[in-house]
């Protein structure tokens, strides 16, 4: 709809104004992905700040609380958004899935599932770099897995702080089957940049 284009000219308190509004973060799923993909269409682009708002308002609230895999309408809103404003949804969403205490199995599996089969090279490392920012915990593990599993090519640093948080969190998970899957996995995926 033509009244779409106001999301560009609105200031983020306006924006947050005007999601808060519409009710954004608890409209039903199926308007969820008919939303999505008018923002695919909206031109110009959002700009960085408005996509990490909107990631914010559309799913922040929906993923943290999933205690169930994700319905087949929130997962293709996520796939949709993620197509065009992958950046903004990594450093809003992701970066609060990392940081939240707890299990989070589902939301473990969500972000896997988005490294695997949504997310484009340049995204992938930055949320291999994200996770290696915060302290490692077994639900980080299967994160990383996917990110290698991708096999992307790692820039010379990023793959050297990978080694390095590995090689320093290696007593903590002494006893973890993941872990050494992952070590394996890096081994396997970078041997000769890995010495």
């Amino acid at each position: 709809p033509p009244e779409l284009s106001i999301l560009n000219s609105c200031s983020c308190s306006q924006l947050e104004g005007l999601c808060s509004f519409l009710q954004l973060s608890t409209c039903p799923e199926p308007f969820l992905v008919r939303f999505c993909s008018w923002l695919l269409a909206l031109t110009p682009d959002l700009s960085y700040t408005s996509a990490a708002i909107l990631a914010e308002q559309l799913f922040l609230r929906r993923v943290l609380s999933l205690t169930q895999p994700p319905s087949r309408h929130l997962m293709a809103a996520l796939t949709s958004f993620c197509s065009k404003y992958a950046h903004p949804f990594c450093r809003v969403l992701l970066a609060a899935v990392l940081q939240e205490p707890g299990e989070g199995a589902e939301q473990t599996k969500l972000m896997c599932e988005l490294v695997e089969e949504c997310l484009e090279p340049h995204s992938v490392q930055l949320v291999l770099s994200q996770v290696l920012e915060v302290p490692l915990s077994e639900k980080h593990l299967p994160v990383l897995q996917a990110v290698l599993g991708r096999q992307e090519v790692l820039p010379p640093e990023l793959l050297d702080l990978l080694v390095l948080t590995l090689c320093q969190q290696a007593p903590a998970f002494a006893t973890s089957l993941n872990y050494a899957t992952l070590v394996m996995a890096v081994l396997t995926v970078y041997q000769g940049q890995v010495s």
